[in-house]
């Protein structure tokens, strides 16, 4: 079982910002995942939400702005006693920080139409190049799966799960050509994860901070703990 970095390690540094995929990295993890959204001039941010608010305390949409725009925020508005600057990173600069990374989880956020993600897509698997072997991208939306497809992607792809589907979950992950489920923790059953090996799927298990649903979770034989505090899963984790 790999440990993931949950959005670089957001319990522990500024979320999805080079500053944490460094920490992480220098404590020795090589798993991670983060998030991504595409902005007006087409080019690729590592945000989780699509707004500026909560990371910065700015009031801005993501998708309103350009590239340059998007770089002037700070997303250290949490993280008070952070040393330095975590203004928002494209896509290319976090990967230049993933090189060594055995896994990488690039979480695709919901898009408006079919016609974004088509375009989000594009662009992705553009950033991406070189990475075939580490990243695979992952989404809640459908849409995003549905364009993969279509792009005849080359890329490994997974489906992310919260809410109670059951079975259907893993009908619609082999239907999209994906190799991994990402299930939510209170979703992740006992039950529901020996259906999901028995479908050879991978499996991802969000958010998991808990040490002792940790070792549960390595015991079932799970491939991707994605967790806020790697630090402490480090030092109670017999890897």
């Amino acid at each position: 079982m790999q440990i993931i970095g949950h959005r670089g390690a957001r319990g522990e540094a500024p979320e999805n910002t080079l500053g944490g995929f460094r920490y992480l990295h220098d404590l020795g993890i090589r798993a991670v995942e983060f998030d991504v959204r595409q902005l007006k001039d087409d080019q690729l941010v590592v945000i989780h939400d699509d707004d500026f608010v909560r990371t910065t305390g700015r009031s801005q949409h993501v998708e309103n702005c350009n590239l340059l725009e998007a770089q002037q925020f700070d997303h250290r508005h949490q993280w008070h006693a952070w040393a330095f600057e975590e203004y928002t990173p494209n896509l290319p600069h976090v990967l230049d920080c993933l090189t060594d990374f055995e896994h990488i989880e690039v979480e695709v956020k919901a898009v408006s139409d079919e016609a974004a993600a088509k375009r989000l897509i594009h662009q992705l698997q553009q950033d991406l190049k070189g990475f075939e072997k580490t990243a695979t991208i992952t989404s809640f939306d459908i849409k995003i799966l549905a364009a993969l497809t279509q792009q005849q992607s080359h890329f490994k792809r997974g489906l992310l799960i919260e809410i109670p589907v059951g079975e259907y979950a893993i009908e619609l992950a082999h239907q999209y050509g994906c190799c991994r489920i990402g299930w939510k923790d209170q979703l992740a059953t006992d039950d529901i994860i020996r259906q999901t090996q028995q479908a050879n799927l991978e499996i991802s298990v969000w958010t998991v901070n808990d040490v002792d649903r940790a070792k549960h979770l390595q015991q079932l034989g799970i491939q991707g703990l994605i967790t806020d505090v790697p630090t402490t899963m480090l030092q109670h984790l017999q890897l």
